[in-house]
C-alpha cells in the first residue's frame, strides 16, 4: 500500500482551490529565487514551518515530511558556502529550506487526485497542439508524487533489515535492493494502469 504525502484536515489550506495553491507556489518559489538577503529568506522559512502547525500534526512528523529534503539543502548550501561564501551558503541554505517547506504544505494539503486533476488541465493548451496528452502528463506528475513516500520507506525497510542483521549500511547494498524493489514496484502499477485502459497505448 503507497502512503501520501497528504495530512487529512480542515484548514484554510485544505479548502483552498489547488490551482491557486500551486498557482502561488510558483510564484513564491520566483521570489525566493530572486531575493539575496539571508534574513528575508529566514523569515518566508519561518513562515513555511507556522504553516505546519495548521496541519495538527506533531514536531515529529513534520521532520518526517520534511527528511528527504533536509540532506540536500545541507549538502548545497555547503558546498556553496566551500565554493563561494558563507554568506552565499547562508542565502541558499534558508532559500531551498522556506522552497521545501512550502511545497510541502502543498501537497500536505493537497490530495494525489488533485494534483492530477489541475496539471491535467494545465496541459491541455500543449495537447491542443500536439505536443503531449495531458492526461498521461496529469497522470506521471500524480506518480511521481506518491512515489516519494513510497521510496523513503522502502530504504527505512532497507535500513531496518541491516540493522537487525548487524550489518553496515553501504551505497550498494542500499542502493541494489531499493532499485530493484522501485522498478517492480514501477513495472506492476504500469501494467494495472494499461489494463484499466487509463493511457493510450502507442
Amino acid at each position: 500500500m503507497m502512503r501520501s504525502l497528504h495530512v487529512d484536515g480542515d484548514s484554510f489550506l485544505h479548502r483552498l482551490q489547488p490551482g491557486v495553491k500551486l498557482t502561488a507556489l510558483a510564484i513564491v518559489s520566483l521570489c525566493l529565487f530572486t531575493i539575496q538577503t539571508p534574513a528575508v529568506l529566514a523569515i518566508a522559512a519561518i513562515i513555511g514551518l507556522a504553516g505546519h502547525c495548521m496541519l495538527r500534526i506533531s514536531p515529529r512528523q513534520i521532520w518526517l515530511r520534511l527528511r528527504p529534503f533536509a540532506l540536500i539543502v545541507v549538502v548545497v548550501a555547503l558546498f556553496t558556502a566551500i565554493l563561494n561564501s558563507p554568506g552565499e551558503g547562508l542565502t541558499a541554505f534558508f532559500r531551498l529550506a522556506a522552497l521545501a517547506l512550502f511545497a510541502s504544505l502543498v501537497t500536505a494539503t493537497t490530495t494525489t487526485g488533485d494534483f492530477i486533476d489541475v496539471i491535467t488541465r494545465a496541459a491541455l493548451p500543449l495537447e491542443r497542439i500536439g505536443l503531449v496528452r495531458a492526461q498521461d502528463v496529469g497522470l506521471s506528475i500524480g506518480l511521481v508524487i506518491r512515489f516519494v513516500p513510497e521510496i523513503v520507506s522502502r530504504y527505512e525497510a532497507i535500513r531496518d533489515a541491516h540493522h537487525a542483521r548487524g550489518l553496515k549500511l553501504n551505497p550498494i547494498s542500499v542502493a541494489v535492493p531499493l532499485i530493484i524493489t522501485t522498478l517492480r514496484s514501477a513495472d506492476e502499477i504500469a501494467s494495472a494502469i494499461d489494463a484499466r485502459g487509463i493511457r493510450r497505448q502507442k
